[in-house]
C-alpha cells in the first residue's frame, strides 16, 4: 500500500490549468504530489478532509517587494494567510541584491526598508541569506535596474555610461548565473527616469538566450502609457526576451475610460512577441509619496511619513487644511513619505484584471506602517469579490491566472500546477466564503476561508493561523514556456 505524509482527501481539485475542478483525492510525500486519483488508498500520517473545499495550487505573487521581509520576518503572514505559496521579488527596478548603498536608500530603495535591510551586495549573498532565513514562503528574485545603478552610477539623474552598463551587466550575468528570474525596471521612478531607452537595451542584453524575463514599471502609466507601452515591447524584442508590464493601469483621472485602446495596443504586440501584464483588483494604487501625483481631485492616504510619522493613516487633504497649507506644501513638508493614490478607474482596473493576458500580483509594501490592504487581500479578493460575486471570470481561470500562467512565464519549474512529482504548493479554500477583509481604513487584517496552505509538502498555515513549521525555498529560473 501507498505511503504518503498527508493525503487530502474528496476536494474540489483546481489543477492550474484553467479546465474544471475534479472531485478526489491528493497524496503528497517527500515535498511533492505522489498521486491524484478518486480515491487513493494508502497510509498516511496525516488526513485532511476536503469535502466541500476546493484545492489549488499555491497561489503565485508576481509583483512583491518582499525582498526584505521574506528575511526579517520570515512568518510571511501577510502572504500565506491568503493562500501565496511564492513570492516573486525584485520588482519595480529596485532588488535587495546584488546592492551597495552609499547612505541611506534612494527613492524607491527605501520601499525595501531601511539601509541596514541592505546586506548582500552580491545576489550569492542574498541566496545564502534566504537559505539561512528558511522563510514560510518560496522566493523567486528579478534582478532591479535601479539597484544596479545605484551601485554603479555617481548619481541617478543620468544615463550610464557604456563603461557603467558593462558593469551592470556584469552584475546581471552573474545573478542569472544564479538564478535570477531576469531584469526588472521602473522607468517612472527619478532614479531610473533619466537611463535611455538604449541604456536599458544594452543592459537587457544580458538576457538574450537566457530564457529569462524583462519586467517593468513603465515610463509612464499616465497620458503617454501607450508610448511607454512601445518602449517596453522595443526593450523586449531587442534581447528576445518575454514581457512583463507591471501593474498594469490607466493612472490618473485624465486618463480614466482608456482601458480599452490601452489593452487593444497589448493585443497587438502579443501577436509579434511574448508579452502579458499583472494586475492588483484594487482602484488605488501605492508607492512613495510623489509630489508629480498630488492631484486635489484625488483622494491620497500617507502610509508612512520619516518627519511625521503621527500621519500615517491620515488624509492629505485633512493634514493639509490642519496646517493651513496646501495639499502640494504639505506633501513637501511629509517627504519623505508613502501614500495611496485613489487615481485608478474600477471599471478601467476590471477590464484589465479580467484580460486573459493578466497575472495577479499584489504590489503590497510590507514595512508600510499603514499599508495598502492589497498587502494583506488581493487574492481572496479577486476569488471573492471579482470571481465570485461579480463573475469576471470562472474561478478555474482565476486561479490559472494565479498559478499555472506565471509558473511557465517566469520558469518556476514544476511549481503552480497540482500534478504528479510537482511540488506540493497547495492552497485548501472555501470557495463559497473566500474573500479579503483587510481595508484602507483596518488594512492589517487576513483573509478568511483560507483552510490550509502547503509549502513544499509542509502544513504551513490553517484557518486557526500559522502552524510554526516554514519551508520556504530559494526558486531558480528554469526555461520559461510562456502561455499567450
Amino acid at each position: 500500500m501507498l505511503k504518503c505524509d498527508t493525503l487530502i482527501r474528496n476536494a474540489n481539485v483546481l489543477d492550474g490549468s484553467g479546465n474544471d475542478a475534479r472531485h478526489c483525492d491528493v497524496a503528497l510525500r517527500d515535498g511533492r504530489v505522489v498521486d491524484i486519483a478518486e480515491s487513493i488508498h494508502c497510509t498516511s500520517d496525516q488526513i485532511v478532509e476536503g469535502e466541500g473545499l476546493s484545492l489549488a495550487p499555491g497561489f503565485i505573487d508576481v509583483h512583491t517587494h518582499d525582498d526584505t521581509s521574506v528575511i526579517e520576518t520570515p512568518d510571511m503572514l501577510p502572504k500565506i494567510s491568503q493562500g501565496v505559496t511564492t513570492v516573486i521579488v525584485g520588482n519595480c527596478g529596485i532588488s535587495a541584491s546584488p546592492a551597495r548603498l552609499k547612505g541611506d536608500p534612494p527613492d524607491p530603495m527605501n520601499l525595501l526598508g531601511r539601509r541596514d535591510f541592505f546586506r548582500y551586495p552580491a545576489f550569492s549573498d542574498y541566496i545564502a541569506a534566504l537559505q539561512r532565513a528558511r522563510p514560510a514562503v518560496n522566493v523567486a528574485s528579478l534582478v532591479g535596474h535601479t539597484s544596479l545603478r545605484n551601485n554603479h552610477l555617481d548619481r541617478l539623474d543620468r544615463s550610464a555610461t557604456a563603461e557603467e552598463v558593462e558593469e551592470m551587466r556584469a552584475e546581471l550575468v552573474a545573478a542569472l548565473d544564479a538564478g535570477a528570474l531576469g531584469l526588472s525596471s521602473g522607468l517612472a521612478y527619478s532614479s531610473a527616469n533619466s537611463a535611455s531607452t538604449d541604456e536599458v537595451i544594452a543592459l537587457a542584453e544580458a538576457l538574450r538566450g537566457a530564457k529569462a524575463v524583462y519586467a517593468t514599471h513603465m515610463r509612464t502609466e499616465t497620458d503617454g502609457i501607450l508610448d511607454a507601452m512601445k518602449e517596453a515591447c522595443t526593450i523586449g524584442r531587442s534581447c528576445d526576451s518575454a514581457v512583463v508590464i507591471s501593474h498594469l493601469k490607466c493612472a490618473g483621472i485624465a486618463n480614466w475610460g482608456r482601458s480599452g485602446e490601452v489593452l487593444h495596443s497589448l493585443e497587438g504586440a502579443r501577436a509579434t512577441q511574448q508579452i502579458g501584464c499583472d494586475c492588483y483588483p484594487y482602484a488605488a494604487g501605492s508607492s512613495t509619496l510623489d509630489l508629480k501625483q498630488v492631484d486635489p481631485r484625488v483622494r491620497i492616504e500617507i502610509t508612512w511619513s520619516a518627519p511625521h510619522p503621527d500621519a500615517a493613516g491620515k488624509n492629505l487633504f485633512d493634514i493639509a487644511v490642519g496646517w493651513n497649507l496646501t495639499q502640494l506644501e504639505a506633501a513637501k513638508r511629509l517627504q519623505p513619505a508613502g501614500a495611496i493614490y485613489h487615481s485608478i478607474d474600477e471599471q478601467d482596473m476590471r477590464r484589465i484584471l479580467a484580460h486573459p493576458a493578466t497575472m495577479i500580483g499584489s504590489d503590497g509594501l510590507p514595512w508600510d506602517k499603514h499599508p495598502h490592504p492589497r498587502l494583506w487581500g488581493a487574492f481572496p479578493r479577486v476569488l471573492g469579490r471579482y470571481c465570485r460575486g461579480e463573475k469576471l471570470f470562472s474561478l478555474p481561470q482565476a486561479i490559472h491566472k494565479m498559478t499555472t500562467m506565471p509558473a511557465r512565464r517566469f520558469g518556476l519549474a514544476q511549481r503552480g500546477a497540482i500534478a504528479e512529482n510537482y511540488w506540493a504548493d497547495l492552497v485548501l479554500f472555501d470557495a463559497d466564503t473566500i474573500d479579503d477583509t483587510a481595508t484602507f481604513a483596518d488594512p492589517l487584517r487576513p483573509a478568511k476561508g483560507i483552510m490550509g496552505v502547503w509549502v513544499n509538502g509542509t502544513l504551513s498555515y490553517t484557518a486557526q493561523g500559522l502552524t510554526g513549521s516554514r519551508a520556504g525555498r530559494y526558486l531558480p529560473r528554469a526555461a520559461t514556456e510562456w502561455l499567450q
